[in-house]
């Protein structure tokens, strides 16, 4: 397996990595309340979307596009994309059942939108194999959820504090701000958004 790997699939394993790294950070968060914890996991999350960005451009500078680290990528991306900001979500407060199950449609989104990049990005693609567009908000735009909650946790507006509160909801209890995930989910998987590629 080593000996497969590209100096691309390097980055993309330490995307992976990162991502991983955000959430066992969060988890410690939960359990030690140790605020340091939380920044850490803050700012890895930023560092994989680098590791991210780098990945396709030294495969490119290097012509060493391939099935394998297309997959990888993919995989590494919902590490770092998908479940990394669920746990940033939960360790800033979003711990109903409504929210976890926002969460859990958000993942689930997430990996829908990856595998429908991996199977239509040769249809997608130009003559020189460049792929023009994103049909659905790319995974990674949930850094825009990161950079969200990382300000509320930055201005004190988090755990009790969240915006809009939380409300019971049958047996469970919702926060309204977990329903950001819900719509970032959506429109990952939206067929009619077309976001040009970079």
């Amino acid at each position: 397996m080593l000996r497969e790997l590209r100096a691309a699939d390097v980055f993309t394993l330490l995307n992976g990595a990162a991502g991983t790294g955000a959430i066992l950070a969060f988890m410690d968060y939960c359990v030690s309340g140790t605020l340091r914890s939380f920044w850490i996991g803050s700012g890895l999350i930023p560092f994989a979307l680098v590791m991210d960005i780098l990945d396709g451009r030294v495969a490119r500078l290097r012509k060493e596009v391939s099935p394998l680290g297309q997959e990888l990528d993919s995989l590494a991306d919902i590490v770092s994309f998908g479940v990394a900001p669920v746990a940033m979500g939960f360790a800033a407060g979003m711990r109903g059942g409504w929210d976890s199950l926002c969460f859990a449609v958000f993942v689930a989104c997430g990996i829908s939108r990856l595998a429908r990049y991996n199977v239509t990005a040769t249809m997608l693609a130009d003559a020189t194999g460049k792929v023009r567009y994103f049909e659905g908000l790319p995974i990674p735009s949930s850094l825009l959820l990161v950079v969200l909650i990382f300000i509320l946790a930055l201005t004190g507006n988090w755990q009790t504090d969240l915006p809009f509160g939380s409300f019971a909801l049958g047996p469970m209890s919702l926060h309204p701000l977990a329903l950001i995930y819900l719509a970032q989910g959506m429109a990952m998987i939206s067929k009619t958004l077309r976001i040009p590629k970079p």
